[in-house]
């Protein structure tokens, strides 16, 4: 089954992909390699949220951010490549948690967009490394961001 009837089977529908909030590009290939930019959740009703884990937002709530902001890496993957089943592997996803100093459960937040990344590409092309972190500010005060960088097949790495 190609990646994009998995998307469409899983009942995932990627938002349009958004445009970068500064200078730079939301996807960069180089070679067969593709890094994304840092993406943020998905709007709920319409509204960015805003916050931190730990004061706002529980980390069951971090976990379903994780996984938005991981459609909205996807959407930028499929915006540059057109479909996804270019893709031969995720290979590395970082995440910056915007959270309360004591705040712990970074790899459990974290786990929604690794569990989404496996749902959708497989144990095989969806397992990646990963790093986390909690920061005191996040742009416009969402609660997270991740970037991750993806392998291509080589046809798909010369635009």
């Amino acid at each position: 089954m190609s990646t994009e009837q998995r998307l469409a089977q899983l009942g995932l529908v990627l938002p349009p992909s958004s445009a970068p909030a500064g200078s730079y590009v939301a996807a960069l290939r180089s070679g067969p390699w593709i890094f994304l930019s840092g993406k943020a959740p998905s709007p709920v009703d319409g509204v960015l949220p805003r916050g931190k884990l730990g004061r706002e937002f529980s980390a069951e709530q971090g976990y379903a951010f994780a996984r938005t902001a991981a459609l909205e890496l996807i959407a930028a993957l499929r915006a540059e490549l057109g479909s996804l089943d270019e893709v031969v592997q995720f290979v590395e996803l970082q995440g910056s948690l915007h959270t309360v100093p004591e705040f712990e459960a970074h790899a459990e937040v974290l786990d929604g967009a690794s569990d989404l990344l496996l749902q959708l590409f497989g144990p095989v092309r969806g397992r990646h490394v990963r790093s986390v972190v909690g920061v005191c500010s996040l742009r416009k005060g969402v609660p997270l961001t991740l970037k991750a960088t993806v392998e291509i097949r080589p046809a798909a790495a010369t635009p």
